[in-house]
Formats: structure tokens, C-alpha cells, sequence
């Protein structure tokens, strides 16, 4: 399956949905663990700056001013590149020693702590976490941490986040595009048995893998299903065919000894007798029909697939039916030039060319015109029987497609009401559209025949 096609499925989707609850899920834990981390090495910087504050009042209050200043200047000496700041200044905030050189531009944050930034000798700019804490009224002092892998560490949660994010993204959509297609390949399987199945190979089953899941035991039921189906059908064939013997032989005996009473009968009796035989024939062509319909439609009928060419058939149907339309005192138009092949059954596609020019005959007043055309319209080629009749009504289209169906106005016209029944059976048969449209007057029949070959030279 194309890759377009699999993304618009349900299983895709639905993985997608995953994948963003997912997405969501990781970024929520990302941030809930970076705000943790940072919160906590905060909270130890914080720690830290409290417990040196609280280490240097003691120095300044066992040693003064004097001996504050030399523990602070033995710890600069120590550690210079560490992350601890220092700064001595006087009342008017010149400074006296420290590990930066000039008082820094603080900002005031809650608590009492402030932040500044310094610049390295290497370039560098950072930022400084402190608190100013006042011994005496002339002396300031700052002390404070640099917050240098606290920004580090933001860095690399927030690389950490991203990659995480586009790997988690990237494992989700091959996953559900793996996922989607195991699944896609078990519902191809479906539709491919289904397709065999409706096109009238009842024998078709669809195959399991054994794994037990539930398309096995969809696949098993559905089996199931149509094991019963092909017996009731089997079962219903057989019934037809009994009854096909059991009444086509005993009407046409009756036809049979009606001609042979025909012979021996006066001129009086030749009409009725004529009349007992029109019905017989009528007796036995709807049933025909209808044995035809019921094949066709049960998928019994073994149609052909072989190349036919659709202009001939026209062609000929027309021939046939010329001469009762001269009778009725009907143009009969044909359109059907070149030769035209599709690939289906010729005896329906005849049958089904025959019934539309009989019904379009049947209901064209006399002096009416009745054309059948048969043309290549793109990518499809179109046969259409167009008659002057009353046509139907756009709410009785469909209806007129079921067996026995008649409208009201035609009723004292002869017939079953079989014959659109019958095409309508065929051409889904072969995959045709058939299309029912108006006229202006009369009605129009087109058979849609889907994906012809090229022309023939």
C-alpha cells in the first residue's frame, strides 16, 4: 500500500493519537525532572551560600574586620578558578578585597538574594547567585556561587529534552507505520477473500496465521458465515434447478399441444388459441428471466471475461430489432462506429443491449425515435439507448431496478417488469454503472463500462 494511502487509515491515525499522548507524557516528565534537578542544585547552592555567610559572622566576630578579611583572601588564594565569589566593601561600596573588582550591578530577587553577572578572564560571561550580608555599618560583603553548572545543566536537559523528544517521534511514526501495515496486510487479505467472494466464487475462504488473535477468530467466523451461505445456496440452485425442469417442461408441452390444437382448430378458435400460446411463451420467458436474474445475482452464472466487441453486439441488436420498430412506425437510430472492445460475457452484454431497445421500443409512441450510441468518453466507454417514451419519474429510478416492478402508466404494456431488473444484474456483474436519466422526452439508459482497452487498429 502507498505510503499516502496508509497514513489516511484508521490504524495509523489511531497510532498518531498514541503518539501524541506520548509526546505529551515525555515532555511533561522532561520538565517535571528538569524543574526537580535545577530546583534541587538551587536549593544546594542556596545552601551553600547560607552556611558561608553563617561561617564568616563567626570568623567576624571572633577575629573583626582583620581576620574576615584574611580568611576570605586564604580562600580566593586557595580555589581562584572555583565557583565561589567573595567582595569586601566600605559603606560607600569601594571595594577593599574579594575576588572581583568593583561592585557589581545587583538585581534584587525575593528572599534577599540578588544575581549579578561577571565576566572571566576568559571571556565568559556568568551569572552570580549572592547575598550582601552587613557585620558592620561601614562594611558590606557579598557572597555568593556561581551558577555556572546550573546553566549547564538547563543546557543539557533542554538538548536532552529536544533529542529526546525528535528519537521518541521518530521510534513512535516507524512504529505506527509498522503497526499499521501488519494490520493493513491482515484487512487486504479481507477485502481481496470479500472481492473473490461478491464476484460469485463462493469457494473462497479467508486464510488464518494461527496466531489465535482476533482477526483469526473474525477470520473463522466469517468462514463460517460463508460455508453456511455457499450451502444455502447450493441449496437454493438445486431448488431452481428442480424447478426450472418441473415447470419449463409442463409449460412447454402446454405450448406444444396448443400449436398442434392450433392446426386442427376453425377460424373461430384460432385467435383464443393464439392468445393461450402468447401467455404460455410469456410464462416461459419470465421465468427464464427470472431463473437468469437469480444466477446471475447468486454469482452461479460462470460468466466470461473473454475480449468483446461492444460495437458488433450494437450492431447487431440493432439489426434485430429493426424490423419491429418499422413496425410501430419507429425510427431506429444507431450510433456504434469503429469497433469498441470491452472484456466481460457476450451472451449477457447482448442480453442486456436487447432488453434496454425492446423497452425503449415498447414505450416510444409511434413516429417516436429510439437511438442507441455507443462512444469512448475519456476513460471509459458509454453506451446509451435513448427513446421518446414517458419516461420515469427521478423517486421511481431505483425501484424500477427490482424485480416485478411496474409503474402505474405501463401496466397495460406487456411484460413482467423484468427487463431493467435483468440489465441491472448483468451490469453489476460485470462492474458496470447503469445510470437512468431523463430524456426531454423520454429516458435515457447509459451503461458506464469502467477501464476499456485501447482501441483496436
Amino acid at each position: 500500500m502507498r505510503l499516502a494511502d496508509q497514513i489516511r487509515t484508521t490504524t495509523f491515525l489511531l497510532t498518531l493519537r498514541y503518539m501524541v499522548l506520548f509526546f505529551v507524557s515525555v515532555t511533561i516528565l522532561f520538565l517535571v525532572i528538569s524543574w526537580a534537578a535545577t530546583d534541587y542544585l538551587a536549593q544546594e547552592t542556596d545552601a551553600a551560600i547560607q552556611a558561608e555567610i553563617a561561617g564568616l559572622n563567626e570568623q567576624f566576630i571572633q577575629r573583626g574586620p582583620e581576620g574576615l578579611a584574611r580568611v576570605i583572601a586564604r580562600r580566593i588564594g586557595a580555589n581562584p578558578d572555583g565557583d565561589a565569589v567573595y567582595l569586601i566593601a566600605d559603606s560607600g561600596l569601594n571595594p577593599l578585597i574579594g575576588s572581583i573588582n568593583a561592585w557589581p550591578q545587583l538585581t534584587v530577587e525575593q528572599d534577599d538574594w540578588v544575581s549579578f553577572r561577571i565576566t572571566e578572564d576568559s571571556g565568559e560571561s556568568v551569572e552570580v547567585r549572592a547575598r550582601v550580608f552587613i557585620p558592620q555599618p561601614d562594611l558590606r560583603l557579598i557572597v555568593g556561587r556561581k551558577v555556572r553548572a546550573l546553566a549547564q545543566l538547563t543546557r543539557l536537559f533542554d538538548r536532552t529534552l529536544f533529542w529526546g523528544l525528535a528519537v521518541t517521534l521518530a521510534l513512535a511514526l516507524v512504529g505506527g507505520l509498522l503497526m499499521s501495515n501488519n494490520v493493513l496486510r491482515r484487512v487486504a487479505q479481507f477485502n481481496t477473500t470479500s472481492r473473490h467472494i461478491m464476484a460469485g466464487d463462493l469457494s473462497q475462504r479467508i486464510v488464518t496465521t494461527g496466531s489465535g488473535d482476533e482477526f483469526d477468530e473474525l477470520a473463522h467466523n466469517l468462514n463460517a458465515m460463508m460455508d453456511q451461505i455457499e450451502l444455502l445456496m447450493s441449496n437454493i440452485q438445486h431448488i431452481s434447478d428442480n424447478v426450472a425442469h418441473d415447470l419449463r417442461t409442463p409449460l412447454t408441452r402446454l405450448r406444444n399441444r396448443l400449436e398442434e390444437l392450433r392446426m386442427e382448430a376453425g377460424p373461430s378458435e384460432v385467435a383464443e388459441i393464439d392468445a393461450c400460446i402468447d401467455d404460455a411463451e410469456g410464462l416461459l420467458g419470465t421465468f427464464a428471466s427470472l431463473l437468469s436474474i437469480a444466477r446471475i445475482e447468486a454469482g452461479t452464472y460462470e460468466a466470461a471475461r473473454d475480449p468483446v466487441d461492444l460495437s458488433a453486439s450494437v450492431r447487431d441488436a440493432y439489426d434485430l430489432y429493426k424490423a419491429l420498430a418499422d413496425e410501430k412506425s419507429i425510427s431506429l437510430v444507431c450510433d456504434a462506429p469503429g469497433a469498441i472492445e470491452v472484456r466481460g460475457d457476450r451472451n449477457l452484454l447482448f442480453q442486456a443491449i436487447t432488453n434496454l431497445l425492446d423497452n425503449a421500443i415498447k414505450y416510444s409512441p409511434a413516429d417516436g425515435e429510439v437511438t442507441i450510441s455507443l462512444k469512448r468518453d475519456m476513460d471509459r466507454i458509454v453506451l446509451s439507448v435513448r427513446d421518446a417514451g414517458p419516461g420515469i419519474p427521478v423517486d421511481m429510478r431505483e425501484r424500477v431496478l427490482q424485480r416485478f416492478f411496474r409503474l402505474d402508466k405501463s401496466r397495460s404494456k406487456p411484460g413482467a417488469g423484468l427487463g431493467l431488473s435483468l440489465v441491472h444484474a448483468i451490469a453489476q456483474r460485470h462492474g458496470i454503472a447503469l445510470e437512468l436519466a431523463d430524456a426531454g422526452p423520454g429516458l435515457c439508459a447509459t451503461l458506464h463500462f469502467p477501464a476499456p482497452p485501447q482501441p483496436t487498429a
